[in-house]
Order: structure tokens, then C-alpha cells, then sequence
């Protein structure tokens, strides 16, 4: 299986919210990271047929999808960030109801949301109503939703939004399991989320890819390198000013800052392994008062 995204555009008025996106997806979990309006979700919905591309091509297996239309859909599961349900439908019942707009006939509906139900961990809760459940039940009742057709491409886009630290865990593994023999497509803001999951990570930002790979490589690419050093409180703001700073942690004998910097920052500043937190920091980051790279 292998999706292919070429040259692919969206404009929206006088706004290019996709620009000249090109991309190859076979299986395994890819993670789309980038701030609130870089176009993820703009991207995803083409992928998911929601939008027409303004130009360019998403073909799977050299055929298009819009071409492909039903035969498409019937493989693609799909998770927005807001799904909307019937709040007086228990789970049970918004599933089936789901089911049967998905095709799924009743009987293989039945056996299939059992399984789901146990996969995301909601089978006590299977006949409450939907309006009865917390945010997180009802993220994971839209991952078992997207799930319902057994797709071989699941596309999820920030999938993990208001779900508690023990959730985020659960909701990696249950990713982890789910991507054997799928490709698995799933848009976030959060680099926990995916740092651990992700086969390949893509960063977006201003509707274009800035760069891909693996976390090593991504890492790997940074032309800068990651100091912590100890700061007198009163030099803070000027370290601020001057440089990306990924964490700042106050004690008694000073402040300590984690900075990114191309050259030793201050005397005592000590080189520490750069993390893809640092990474996200140094594309979508800024410096305090600007907006240049580092």
C-alpha cells in the first residue's frame, strides 16, 4: 500500500493553507507535528476526501482517491478533532448507528464493537449516554468509531486532545497495536504523543513540510546545539531576548535554563542530548520580542 501525495495545494480566498505538499506514506504510524494553523487539519481532510485539493494529486496505489470515491472511504477510518454524536445515544448505540452509515452489516457490527469496546477500554461504560462521558471517554469512543470499518488507513487528527497523562499512555499503546499492517496518519501539537509511536515524523509549518524522518534524524539535522546553564535571576530576561529557551527551572542558587544556541551561551553552560521537544522548539519556537530562527 502506498500513499501519494504530490504537489498538493489549498487555497482558501487570498489564504494558501497547503502548499505544494509532497509526500509518500506506505505502512506504519506517521505523526504530523506543528503549532495550531500550520494546516494540518487541511491536509487531513484532503486525505480523507473532505476537501478538494486546489492542485495537485493524492493517489493510492497510482489510482486517485477522489477518483476512487466509496472503494477509498471503505479503508479509511478518520477522527477529527470535534466528531459530532447524538448526546442521548449510549456508546453502544452511537457505534451501531455508525456502523450502518459505514456499511457494516449488524452482525459483524456487533462482534466488531465488542472488540473495540475492550480496546479502549470502555466496556463497563458501553450502555451510558454519550453526554455522560468525560472528554477522554469520548475521545477514545472516536477512536473506536474511526476504527468500526477495520480500515487500513486511520487517520486521527489530534486524537490525544484532552485526554489525562494515563490516557496519552493508553491511547499510545493502543496506536502501537493498531499499526501493524496499516498506515496510520495522526496530527498533533503535543510531541509526546508521537515521539515514541512514530515510524516517520513530519513537521509542518506554514502549510508547507519543513522537514521528515525519524526522531534521530530529525534531531540529527539541528543546526544547533542544547546547553543548560545556571542564570542570576536578573539576567533571565536578556537570556530570553537572545536565545530559544526550551525550560526554565528556578532554584536557590539561580535560574537554570535549557538553551538553544550555535555557540556556548554563558561560561558554566554545559551541552546536553538534544530531545525532539528541543526540536519542536527550534521550528515553531521564538525568541522573546522576535521571530527569527536561531
Amino acid at each position: 500500500m502506498e500513499l501519494i501525495i504530490t504537489n498538493l495545494t489549498k487555497k482558501f480566498q487570498n489564504m494558501i493553507a497547503v502548499n505544494q505538499v509532497s509526500y509518500t506514506m506506505t505502512t506504519g504510524v506517521y505523526g504530523l507535528l506543528g503549532v495550531n494553523g500550520a494546516g494540518k487539519t487541511t491536509l487531513m481532510r484532503m486525505l480523507c476526501t473532505l476537501l478538494n485539493p486546489t492542485s495537485g494529486t493524492i493517489t493510492l496505489d497510482g489510482k486517485d482517491i477522489f477518483a476512487l470515491d466509496g472503494n477509498y472511504r471503505k479503508i479509511l477510518g478518520y477522527l477529527p478533532q470535534d466528531f459530532g454524536f447524538y448526546p442521548d445515544f449510549s456508546v453502544y448505540d452511537y457505534l451501531m448507528y455508525i456502523s450502518s452509515i459505514k456499511g457494516v452489516c449488524p452482525i459483524v457490527a456487533k462482534q466488531r464493537i465488542e472488540q473495540l469496546l475492550k480496546k479502549v477500554g470502555l466496556s463497563k461504560v458501553g450502555k451510558k449516554k454519550m453526554k455522560k462521558l468525560s472528554g477522554g471517554m469520548k475521545r477514545r469512543a472516536g477512536i473506536a468509531q474511526a476504527m468500526l470499518n477495520d480500515p487500513k488507513i486511520l487517520i486521527l487528527d489530534e486524537p490525544t486532545a484532552g485526554l489525562d497523562p494515563n490516557e496519552r499512555i493508553r491511547f499510545r499503546n493502543l496506536i502501537s497495536e493498531l499499526a501493524e499492517e496499516r498506515l496510520i496518519l495522526l496530527s498533533t501539537h503535543i510531541v509526546s504523543d508521537i515521539e515514541y509511536i512514530a515510524n516517520e515524523i513530519i513537521l509542518m509549518k506554514d502549510g508547507e513540510i519543513c522537514v521528515s524522518g525519524t526522531s534521530e534524524e530529525l534531531i540529527a539535522t539541528m543546526p544547533v546545539q542544547v546547553w543548560s546553564a545556571t542564570i542570576a535571576k536578573d539576567k533571565v530576561n536578556s537570556f530570553l531576548q537572545a536565545y530559544k529557551v526550551s525550560n526554565i527551572k528556578t532554584g536557590q542558587e539561580g535560574t537554570e535554563l535549557r538553551i538553544l544556541s550555535k555557540q556556548q551561551p554563558a561560561e558554566n553552560a554545559m551541552l546536553e542530548a538534544a530531545t525532539l521537544e528541543d526540536l519542536f522548539l527550534y521550528y515553531f519556537g521564538e525568541r522573546a520580542g522576535e521571530e527569527d530562527d536561531v
